[in-house]
């Protein structure tokens, strides 16, 4: 095969990364890491059905319910994920005030009752305020997880129109079937969707009813009265479901096309041994059990993404994670529906699950198996409480693997991008660096590379080295910055297209902006035999770094650096942390009045610079700080890297 011309190169980077191309002179193929993919959809499935996850009971005051939702909200940022997917209507009901339906009993304990404040609207503006997507989840056709229509409050629409729905399993559903059904479930979520800023819609897996042993669907005579062009009675019961999916498709385009729809089907469409376009699976078919298409969603481009819930470990016999994968890859393949894979993080280290749960990899391993597919652009995790309870620290694992990076959210569909902002000032302050621009985007990206290049790289933004954060106001503080840096910025739309950069803009500390990195790996490091070298943390600075066993003698390792003059310095330190390093590990640095000693807990708040204080330091060139071995806790001491700048 001819090879491509650079220029070719550079601009189908440029469209796989969504940013503006750049210009025939300055075009590059640029090497992408894909530890640090630039676009992801990395959300988690906040639940409010039984209370799973939000709010944790019912009854809360507003103020107790608020700061739970901001806590699930932070958790999100923290683990660096660009969306959440919160549970809305869960039972025929609403964290809204609807005209259709009653507010749900999962906020006060009492259907009907209004719990004093709009939730929905605390709850996008809270996630917009953190610049994380909201998705509004809603459950079709489910109306209680129990059978007595008594139950329901007098005024629910399923109590005044009996007709609409039947009992199954012991639970209340609204009947697919019926037309009227479809148009008033439609309404409903479409009620959400005009009067609230969400950026998505989103369906999970419950079309009709999963099978109960020994019962049948109560709608044959449904089907006898809408169903006379079908042959039978499953492929009508498939055309409703797929009925609403494409009307909800085209009515929340119509209103807003900026709001995405997405649907989280069961993993198995078909098996392979039923259906020859089917997985090389053996489960619950769900084409077959709960007349959902999903296949043809996606061939139809009835839906923006699809994210089936492969909740099934890696080489399972049944359903393999891997197997999976590359079916729902080759299904989506060319359609321009985006895949996003529904992770079961609810198992992983659980009680009682299969030993491939209590891997603390094993999410991890998904992740590491998504890159082989490019059509896989992101993850959902089930549930929030399982993303917080990190069980055998696989949640912690996933995240220092490959989230150690921002994202933006995938682009969806042609919009052009917005023009490029202009940055107005980026000031050394004592919290770091704060930038201000001026711009037209719905939100912004922003970068920081190292020193004062001289022209924009393109290939400084094709994958998310150099993002250090993304928000949708004008303002952002870079509070890890370190020495001289250039800034640039970025504008995306509501569907994620991205600007070319702004110019770059220039900021440093004040002083002379010195600033030096000593890196274990470096001229500048030395340590005795006993200390060994490992790259096991992905949390590492440059390419590995020094472990060693705690001992009752000093043996330390040292960074040595050349300090341009006397004056005041900020000393900070890189390591990985892990819970089996040291919680107190002994950093010397030698000051111009005598060496100071500062203890730092290895095994949390790796994988970044920490800042062990300002102190005076003397001119030239000298071991300034130290790692020792001498201290009484357990744990192996790490030595990465040191960060010196001058103030």
């Amino acid at each position: 095969m001819t090879a491509l011309p650079r220029i070719v190169l550079a601009v189908l980077t440029a469209a796989l990364v969504g940013i503006a191309a750049p210009t025939a002179a300055s075009a590059v193929a640029c090497a992408t890491d894909p530890a640090t993919p630039k676009r992801q959809l990395r959300a988690m499935w906040i639940s409010s059905v039984a209370n799973i996850d939000w709010p944790s009971r019912t009854g809360l005051s507003v103020s107790a319910q608020q700061a739970e939702f901001r806590a699930w909200l932070d958790l999100a940022v923290a683990k660096r994920m660009t969306a959440v997917v919160v549970q809305i209507r869960p039972t025929a009901d609403a964290f809204w005030p609807s005209s259709y339906e009653p507010w749900s009993q999962w906020l006060t304990g009492t259907q009907g009752g209004n719990p004093g404040y709009d939730p929905l609207a605390f709850m996008v503006n809270e996630a917009h305020a953190r610049n994380l997507e909201f998705h509004a989840w809603f459950n079709p056709y489910r109306i209680a997880n129990h059978d007595d229509p008594t139950r329901l409050v007098s005024t629910h629409p399923a109590r005044q129109n009996p007709g609409w729905r039947f009992a199954y399993g012991g639970k209340l559903y609204y009947n697919p079937g019926i037309p009227a059904v479809r148009d008033f479930i439609e309404d409903a979520i479409m009620d959400a969707v005009s009067r609230y800023d969400v950026d998505g819609v989103h369906l999970d897996d419950y079309f009709y009813p999963y099978p109960v042993s020994g019962q049948s669907i109560p709608d044959s005579a449904t089907y006898q009265q809408y169903g006379g062009s079908f042959g039978n009675i499953a492929d009508w019961r498939r055309n409703n479901v797929n009925l609403l999916v494409r009307e909800l498709d085209q009515r929340i385009h119509t209103a807003k096309p900026h709001v995405s729809f997405g649907i989280s089907p069961f993993g198995i469409w078909r098996n392979a041994g039923t259906d020859p376009l089917g997985s090389r699976t053996s489960g619950l078919q769900s084409y077959d059990a709960i007349y959902a298409d999903s296949r043809q969603w996606v061939k139809q481009g009835w839906v923006d993404y699809i994210s089936p819930q492969i909740y099934w470990h890696l080489g399972f016999s049944t359903a393999a994670y891997e197997v999976l994968t590359a079916w729902w890859s080759d299904v989506v393949r060319d359609t321009g529906v985006q895949l996003v894979v529904g992770q079961a993080a609810y198992r992983a280290g659980a009680s009682g699950e299969d030993a491939a749960w209590q891997d603390p990899n094993e999410l991890s391993d998904h992740l590491t198996d998504n890159r082989k597919h490019p059509e896989i652009v992101g993850d959902v995790y089930f549930s929030a409480k399982d993303v917080k309870a990190d069980r055998i620290g696989a949640i912690t694992r996933l995240v220092n693997a490959h989230y150690t990076r921002p994202a933006l959210l995938p682009a969806r569909g042609s919009a052009a991008a917005p023009a490029a902002p202009a940055i107005t000032s980026a000031t050394q302050g004592s919290n770091g660096v704060q930038l201000s621009w001026t711009g037209s985007g719905a939100s912004y990206a922003v970068y920081r590379v190292a020193g004062t290049p001289s022209t924009a790289d393109p290939c400084f933004f094709a994958d998310a080295r150099n993002l250090i954060g993304t928000t949708r106001q004008t303002t952002f503080t870079d509070t890890t910055a370190g020495g001289t840096q250039t800034y640039y910025v970025t504008a995306l739309n509501r569907t994620h297209q991205e600007s070319a950069p702004s110019a770059g803009k220039v900021a440093g500390a004040p002083g002379g902006s010195f600033s030096v990195v000593i890196d274990n790996a470096g001229s500048g490091f030395s340590a005795g035999a006993n200390w060994g070298t490992s790259t096991y943390s992905t949390q590492l600075h440059g390419t590995d770094y020094r472990f060693a066993e705690p001992v009752s003698s000093s043996d330390p390792a040292w960074f040595r650096a050349a300090i341009p003059s006397t004056g005041n310095y900020r000393v900070e330190v890189w390591y990985p942390a892990n819970s089996g390093y040291n919680s107190a590990t002994p950093y010397i640095v030698a000051a111009s009045g005598g060496n100071q000693t500062v203890t730092v807990d290895q095994r949390s708040g790796g994988g970044q610079w920490r800042v062990l204080g300002t102190y005076a330091l003397a001119a030239g060139t000298y071991n300034v700080v130290g790692v020792s071995r001498w201290t009484s806790t357990t744990g192996y001491v790490i030595a990465d890297a040191v960060r010196i700048t001058k103030l």
